[in-house]
C-alpha cells in the first residue's frame, strides 16, 4: 500500500485545504462573523464603546452601597457614590474608554461590565453593572 503522503490524493487534499483557508469571506459574511463574535463574547468582558453605554441612573452595590450617575452638560456627569462612610459626589467626564472621575486624588475609569467583572461574589450573577475599581462595582437590579 502506498502511503497517503506519496499519493496524488494527499496533494489534492492539501491543495483544497489551503485554498479554503486562504479564501477571504465576502463583506456580508465577514460582518456577520464579527457580529457573532461580539455577541458570543463573555459578558465579563468590559465594553470598549463607553459612549454607546447608558451610565445614567442608580446602580446598587452590596451592604446598602449605591452609585447614582446624573448627566449634566455634553459629556459631563455627576457621580454620587455612597459607601459605608456615606455619599460623596464626584465630577465625571465621559471619554471613549469610560466615565472618568477622580476620587481622593486617584483617577478612576468607570466601565460597563457584568457582576463577575466587579470581582464581588454578591454581584456575580448580575448582568448590567459598572466596575469602578478592583472589587468595587454596582449593578442595576
Amino acid at each position: 500500500m502506498t502511503p497517503l503522503w506519496k499519493s496524488g490524493t494527499a496533494l489534492i487534499v492539501v491543495s483544497a485545504l489551503l485554498t479554503a483557508c486562504s479564501a477571504e469571506p465576502s463583506q456580508p459574511a465577514a460582518e456577520e462573523a464579527t457580529q457573532s463574535a461580539v455577541s458570543e463574547a463573555p459578558a465579563s468582558v468590559v465594553s470598549s464603546s463607553a459612549s454607546a453605554f447608558d451610565y445614567a441612573g442608580r446602580w446598587t452595590g452590596v451592604e446598602g452601597t449605591y452609585m447614582t450617575i446624573t448627566p449634566q452638560a455634553d459629556k459631563a456627569y455627576q457621580v454620587v457614590i455612597a459607601d459605608l462612610d456615606g455619599p460623596k459626589t464626584y465630577a465625571g467626564t465621559l471619554q471613549a474608554d469610560g466615565l472618568h472621575i477622580e476620587r481622593n486624588g486617584t483617577p478612576l475609569v468607570i466601565v460597563p461590565g457584568d457582576g463577575e467583572a466587579t470581582g464581588m461574589k454578591w454581584l456575580a450573577e448580575k448582568s448590567d453593572c459598572l466596575v469602578v475599581a478592583a472589587n468595587e462595582g454596582y449593578c442595576r437590579d
